[in-house]
């Protein structure tokens, strides 16, 4: 049985999960508005993972004898600067989903969850892709500047950015 107090974090987490999914719709609109069409992909594909996120949690807190709770949902921006400030901000978006998790496994810790600490440990590896991914691009955007054939480039080849962690390597 989790603790009520975990229950409410993870509750809290679910709300998280669900508002990253709503921020990378947003983005994916606007970029598909600008033209952008593989960003737009990549960034529906983003919002559908961050969906699954908080599925995940939502069946976990029920499975453990809570009550996941669907928060409201929030208003998001409608547009962005530019497509360097879109991924800058989703850099910074999952810098801060990071520091949330490790905030959850530190209350697991606390009221001594292990199982719900060790069920998180999917999310600390998830993380750690998300935030190498998203400084991969942020290096990409950095090396095409505002140069409009890289741009197109980008746009054409994103979908084929790959990070694998060192978390999620498996040694030799």
């Amino acid at each position: 049985m989790v603790s009520k107090k975990v229950e409410k974090a993870l509750n809290e987490q679910i709300e998280a999960e669900m508002a990253s999914s709503q921020y990378y719709l947003s983005m994916a609109s606007w970029a598909e508005t600008k033209g952008f069409n593989g960003v737009a992909d990549f960034l529906y594909k983003q919002s559908d993972e961050e969906r699954g996120h908080m599925l995940k949690l939502v069946k976990y807190i029920n499975e453990r004898g809570g009550q996941a709770l669907v928060p409201a949902l929030k208003g998001q921006p409608k547009s962005f600067k530019s497509l360097t400030f879109v991924f800058e901000e989703l850099l910074k978006h999952e810098i801060s989903v990071s520091k949330q998790i490790n905030e959850l496994i530190a209350i697991c810790l606390e009221e001594r969850d292990y199982t719900t600490q060790n069920f998180l440990q999917w999310y600390v590896s998830e993380q750690i892709e998300e935030e190498a991914l998203a400084r991969t691009i942020m290096d990409k955007m950095r090396l095409i500047g505002n140069d409009k054939g890289g741009l197109y480039l980008f746009d054409r080849d994103i979908s084929t950015i790959a990070v694998t962690s060192a978390a999620a390597a498996n040694p030799a």
